[in-house]
Parts: structure tokens; C-alpha cells; sequence
């Protein structure tokens, strides 16, 4: 029997991954975690109770700060855009999804600036300041447009290389299985759906929206 969800917990669930979005920069406990009980009842929560829970969406934490403004970019955005042939709102919606447009964010891991750039691919890409807004959107476009041409313009895996690196969805022939990277690809396809959705002139429209399931 396909287990179920309490519309209850949906509805907290949704009203937890809100605040993540509107509110990025107060500590809080982002991770989303599930389990199904005797009866198929899908139970989900960011604050576990007990070890029957299991770990389903890990937050990606970056360095945010308040009060950014996500309207400057834009024309940095379009210009590597049209450069590099990869439309504004999927650039745009990478950047939301990576950085939240703070140009000085840096992930845990190392990553920087609006792209998220990890030192060695920036170096790879020739961008010497990854803080640097209009060096980092360049060789982020750069590096997006590379991974389209690898995986033949289909944006699920194109969009899980970004994530979680080439090696890994060669591994796995298709999306991993991280909850990161499979909850990063679905986001990123949503704000890249409604960006689509907003005036803009100038999109180049080129890239493939074949499905594929990302997550369970």
C-alpha cells in the first residue's frame, strides 16, 4: 500500500520549508526528516522524536545575509546567458538555489559567491575571484553550459552534476541518490518554472525539460 501523508504535517512541512526560504538566515533545525508507520501513515517532521525517523531532505547550508538585492544581477545574468546560450531563468533559478543571491555566500564545503563555485572548478573555469559577481556568473554559466553538452541538454542531469559532481551521476547513471541532490534538482526545476512564468525579455529558451523522478 503507498504510504500516506497526515495533511497536518503536509501543511507543516510546507510552512517549514517557507521560513527556510523567506528567512535563511535564522538558525534553525532545516532538515526534514520521515518515517511510515504499521498503518502506511507517513509521518514528517524537521524535529525527530525518535530513531524510527529517517532522514529525507538535508538542508544546504550557505552564509546568508539579510537584505539582498535580487534585482542587480540581472544584467550579468543575461549577458552570460546569452553568451554561453542558457536561458536567464535557469541561470537566475541556479543562483536562487545556490546562494540566494549573496555574492559572499561560502557552503560548508567551500563553495563561493552567487554560483557556488568550489575553488578547483573555479580555477578549472579561470575565475580568480569567485566573490566577484560578474567572474563567478561567468564561469558558473560557463560551467552549466558544459555539463548541458555532457548529458545532451537533459536539465535533471545536468542540474545533479552542478550538485553533486560528474563522477556521481556517472556512478549512478541518472540523478544519485542524495536527499541534497535530489531535493536540489526539484527545486531548482521550480523556481526555474516560475521565473519562466515572469516577463522577460530576452530568454533564450534551449533547454530540454524531459522528466525524471527525483525523489521517492
Amino acid at each position: 500500500m503507498k504510504p500516506s501523508v497526515k495533511p497536518v504535517l503536509l501543511v507543516l512541512l510546507l510552512g517549514i520549508l517557507t521560513l527556510g526560504v523567506l528567512f535563511p538566515a535564522v538558525p534553525a533545525h532545516a532538515d526534514i526528516y520521515r518515517y511510515t508507520d504499521e498503518s502506511g501513515v507517513m509521518h514528517i517532521t524537521n524535529l525527530p522524536t525518535s530513531p524510527d525517523y529517517k532522514l529525507w531532505i538535508k538542508e544546504r547550508r550557505v552564509i546568508i545575509k539579510a537584505g539582498i538585492d535580487m534585482t542587480k544581477y540581472g544584467p550579468l545574468i543575461q549577458k552570460a546567458s546569452d553568451r554561453y546560450k542558457v536561458d536567464y531563468s535557469l541561470v537566475k533559478a541556479v543562483i536562487k538555489a545556490e546562494s540566494n543571491f549573496n555574492h559572499k555566500a561560502v557552503s560548508p564545503k567551500g563553495a563561493q559567491g552567487l554560483m557556488q563555485l568550489m575553488p578547483k572548478t573555479a580555477s578549472t573555469l579561470q575565475v580568480k575571484d569567485s566573490f566577484e559577481p560578474e567572474s563567478n556568473i561567468e564561469g558558473g554559466v560557463k560551467y552549466l553550459r558544459y555539463l548541458m553538452n555532457v548529458h545532451n541538454g537533459h536539465l535533471p542531469l545536468a542540474l545533479a552534476a552542478y550538485n553533486a559532481g560528474e563522477k556521481a551521476v556517472a556512478k549512478y547513471g541518472g540523478v544519485p541518490p542524495y536527499a541534497e541532490t535530489k531535493g536540489y534538482v526539484k527545486r531548482v526545476l521550480a523556481l526555474y518554472k516560475q521565473y519562466s512564468a515572469e516577463p522577460k525579455e530576452g530568454r533564450t529558451a534551449i533547454v530540454s525539460m524531459r522528466p525524471e523522478v527525483v525523489s521517492d
